[in-house]
């Protein structure tokens, strides 16, 4: 099943250790250079802890509240507890939460595996196979190295921030 959002969605998808974060950081002041308002959703695969002990926010999660929601004159953050880790909402039911009148531009790291418009990037040094032979979804191949495949799609070198910039931009106008 295709994950929809009613606001352009846009994936990037390695395997760890290639570098998704990295080249988002770099890559999404590009795109807010050209006034776009975005979103980004994160997938991890382990857990984590956005709260700080002895913080009023972890303290009352801790005490039992099943939402926490921190909110300041700048920045508002809302931390969900699930119950067992099949209570893991999907990237589907994620994205309906947005407010999507908010944004331009949807932009997801991981979810390698779901069907949806991605960019893979791909490092050599890694040692891990190429998605794009076996994902139809793949819009375009960041890598440093030639491809074990011909293909039609589009192919850029990974340190091309600009240019993974630029095919953004493209793909949502």
């Amino acid at each position: 099943m295709m994950t929809e959002s009613s606001i352009p969605l846009i994936g990037f998808s390695a395997f760890s250790g290639t570098g998704k974060t990295t080249l988002l950081k770099q890559v999404i002041p590009l795109l807010k250079q050209k006034g776009l308002r975005i979103a980004v959703i994160k997938h991890a695969h382990h857990h984590f802890d956005l709260d700080q002990p002895g913080k009023d926010s972890f303290e009352l999660r801790k005490a039992g509240a099943d939402k926490t929601i921190i909110c300041t004159t700048t920045r508002m953050a809302v931390i969900t507890e699930f119950p067992t880790p099949e209570a893991e909402p999907t990237l589907q039911e994620i994205i309906d939460t947005i407010d999507t009148s908010s944004f331009d531009l949807i932009l997801v790291e991981g979810y390698k595996h779901l069907a949806f418009p991605k960019i893979e990037l791909h490092r050599k040094s890694v040692g891990k196979p190429y998605l794009y032979h076996e994902d139809p979804n793949i819009i375009a191949i960041a890598c440093d190295a030639e491809l074990p495949h011909p293909t039609d799609i589009t192919v850029l070198d990974i340190n091309d921030i600009e240019g993974i910039a630029e095919l953004v931009i493209q793909r949502i106008t």
